[in-house]
């Protein structure tokens, strides 16, 4: 088993090294979090598509089936019934505006689905909760290397600890151990 840049798991690794992989890993959580933002807006987008077809069929088949379909209703209720053909014009009419109500109220469903939505705020918010736990982080403490004499030599001179931790040292230390 090995860890992301290719060391083995349990080796101590370097400073260096543990940042290039938290790097590594960071980048491949931004990346995901885009697909999956993208992913969410595609879903958005599709139920945006629908509710708009959804809305076109009705006026579309208000518009055009209207003459044929009121002619055929109103003579086939005419033949059944014997009623007056303004009647059964009327009632072909009434028939029509049913169906487009019925598919106007799908689009409707499908448009709120669509407003509801909220891919990219979900994303946003699980990006901000990543970089709110990354600030929050702080590192373990390590121990300081035991120099017999070195450490007595610095508090000697008045240093102390201060010594210890400029960022001279610190760097002295990072590449001592990669």
């Amino acid at each position: 088993m090995s860890a992301p840049d290719g060391s083995p798991v349990g080796s101590e690794r370097s400073i260096g090294q543990l940042f290039a992989s938290a790097t590594t890993e960071m980048s491949a959580l931004v990346h995901d979090e885009i697909a999956l933002a993208k992913a969410q807006l595609k879903q958005d987008v599709k139920r945006g598509a629908t509710s708009g077809g959804a809305f076109s069929l009705a006026g579309a088949l208000l518009m055009f089936s209207l003459p044929m379909l009121n002619f055929a209703l109103a003579y086939g209720i005419r033949t059944w019934s014997h009623w007056n053909l303004a009647i059964c014009f009327l009632l072909s009419f009434a028939a029509n505006v049913l169906v487009a109500v019925v598919l106007a109220l799908i689009g409707v469903v499908f448009a709120k689905k669509a407003k509801k939505g909220k891919g990219p705020q979900k994303v946003a918010a699980s990006v901000k909760r990543s970089a709110g736990v990354l600030q929050n982080a702080k590192p373990h403490p390590r121990p300081e290397p035991a120099e017999p004499g070195a450490a007595d030599g610095a508090r000697a001179l008045g240093k102390g600890r201060a010594a210890d931790r400029s960022p001279a040292a610190v760097e002295a230390v990072a590449r001592s151990s990669s």
